[in-house]
């Protein structure tokens, strides 16, 4: 049975395997790395069958430009499952838990830049919306889900991501 828990150190070599072999090169992989080594990871799951790690998630902070003093905001990337395990559930399963554990930690709202037809089921809405912009330059796959109610309706402006996604080459 596959069970989904945070990272330990142990699962480092499997979390940078998957990120390479789901996107097909080293940068998401060294991202975490990055984001790891500078503090920046709020929540790293992983999915785990008999000790394999199949997949991982990582959120890590992000700033907006207009916000109330109070406000804290993280960013779901990367989202990564092994090719042969992909369309099975475990990226789903990764982001409901990830999500949950970002709303026990008490952030506000999570962004997210990817597939327009994968995020909306968790409740991913398009940023531009509610008066968010992103440094991509990406209009409808830069999504936003509150995890709080009515908190988007207190930010607008920029969001960025940690530097380390630049430095990265993500």
């Amino acid at each position: 049975m596959i069970e989904v828990r945070e990272e330990t150190p142990s699962d480092l070599p499997g979390i940078r395997y998957v990120n390479e072999q789901a996107f097909g090169g080293p940068a998401e992989a060294h991202l975490v790395d990055m984001l790891r080594a500078s503090g920046k990871v709020v929540v790293s799951l992983v999915a785990v069958l008999q000790y394999r790690v199949l997949g991982h998630i990582l959120f890590s902070p992000v700033t907006v430009s207009q916000i109330p003093d109070n406000f804290r905001g993280v960013g779901l990337a990367p989202l990564s499952v092994l090719p042969e395990f992909q369309n099975t559930g475990i990226g789903s399963r990764l982001v409901r838990d990830g999500l949950d554990a970002c709303k026990r930690l008490k952030y506000d709202a999570v962004v997210v830049l990817g597939h327009t037809h994968y995020y909306p089921r968790f409740g991913f809405k398009r940023a531009k919306d509610y008066g968010l912009d992103n440094e991509y330059e990406a209009l409808d796959a830069f999504m936003v889900l509150e995890l709080h109610q009515g908190v988007l309706k207190a930010i607008r402006g920029l969001v960025q991501y940690a530097s380390e996604f630049g430095d990265a080459g993500v």
